[in-house]
């Protein structure tokens, strides 16, 4: 479960972490009887759950007098297909330097992984890509209840000190609240101190019970048509359709759609043992995301037959090319099908990545 901003810096404020002044509005005008608080200038952000809101036009800068006309402009936005409903309203802050840092579970080691870089923002995951060195990372034993001090001081580098007590709160929230991430971007310094100037807090699904969290979310159309039909399904912003059987296959999909430097347009599992109707629904579901021309199905028969599969891709119908693999049961007579009807079958992942990167392109 993805946590919304303000909600993410609620759970960060109770864990002793410097969040910057704001409210949450739903109207435009809601915005100006805040505006004593909030000072001269404010940032108003959509509440959707999406990355990349500010590149989609989600973030927003104003002052006294343009405050109420830009939430106006912002709530009647849509930020890719998910329209604003809520705004965060917060005071702007005087930010001297932008840092970046997370916290994931690192599945290698079976053990936290704290990263951090010395700029944070929009363009954290382009600097990584262009220098891996300028991403620090240290392990930490799940065991401990606090990132020890060498670790801290090797994190750091010449960062200042005075963000090690916010990172070890982090630390806390990843820990106390069962997160997958809980990431700050950016961590800013400014002359008052330190502050939490954006966060992101996943929660296990499998958690949130023992957390007592019940968050209702506005899912676009094609979110509650998997919600229906039970897939695990998210939204990126590519072009390529990815359609796989369990989590770890798909995901191998999109990391090498990546590795090849396209960009995957969502993430959908159809789970163990999928038939034709289920099959058909999810290539259906895929091919009515806007852009998306080309769609990789990459699955493994157990039990799943792979005939059934065959049936449900050649009962969409859709017009999206649809490029296969898929190997294990009845793959002979699923090709056979396929094969019949026209469909593009590959004999390994890698192929069929390639394939639908030279059709996206």
């Amino acid at each position: 479960m993805k946590l919304l901003e303000y909600e993410a810096k609620r759970v960060f404020a109770e864990y002793g972490i410097p969040v910057p002044k704001g409210v949450v509005i739903r109207a435009p005008a809601e915005v100006a009887a805040h505006l004593p608080d909030l000072g001269d200038g404010v940032v108003l952000k959509a509440q959707v759950d999406v990355g990349g809101r500010g590149k989609a036009g989600g973030v927003l800068f104003a002052d006294t007098k343009t405050a109420v006309e830009t939430a106006r402009d912002l709530f009647s936005r849509e930020i890719k297909g998910v329209p604003v409903r809520e705004i965060l309203a917060e005071e702007r802050l005087p930010i001297e330097h932008e840092y970046y840092v997370s916290i994931a579970v690192d599945r290698s080691s079976r053990q936290p992984v704290v990263l951090f870089a010395d700029a944070g923002g929009v363009e954290i995951e382009r600097m990584a890509e262009e220098d891996e060195s300028a991403v620090r990372r240290v392990f930490v034993s799940p065991l401990l209840t606090d990132i020890p001090p060498f670790l801290m001081r090797e994190l750091l580098g010449g960062a200042p000190k005075e963000l090690a007590p916010v990172i070890n709160s982090l630390y806390h929230v990843f820990q106390g609240k069962d997160a997958m991430l809980a990431e700050i971007n950016p961590l800013v310094t400014t002359a008052r101190g330190v502050y939490a100037a954006d966060a992101k807090l996943i929660v296990d699904d499998n958690a949130l019970a023992r957390q007592g969290i019940t968050v209702n979310r506005d899912l676009s159309e094609r979110e509650r048509e998997a919600e229906k039909h039970g897939f695990s399904y998210v939204e990126l912003d590519g072009t390529i359709g990815v359609i796989g059987n369990g989590a770890g296959l798909t995901m191998s999909t999109l990391d090498l759609i990546e590795f090849y430097n396209g960009r995957a347009a969502n993430f959908l599992d159809v789970g163990g043992g999928a038939d034709q109707e289920r099959v058909m629904h999810a290539v259906k579901l895929v091919a009515s995301m806007p852009g998306v021309n080309v769609i990789v199905v990459n699955l493994l028969g157990g039990i799943t037959r792979c005939d059934e599969v065959a049936k449900g891709i050649i009962a969409a119908g859709v017009a999206p090319t649809v490029i296969v693999r898929m190997a294990g049961t009845n793959e002979e007579e699923g090709r056979r099908l396929l094969a019949g009807c026209g469909y593009r079958m590959l004999e390994s992942m890698d192929a069929a990545v390639k394939a639908a990167m030279e059709v996206a392109e």
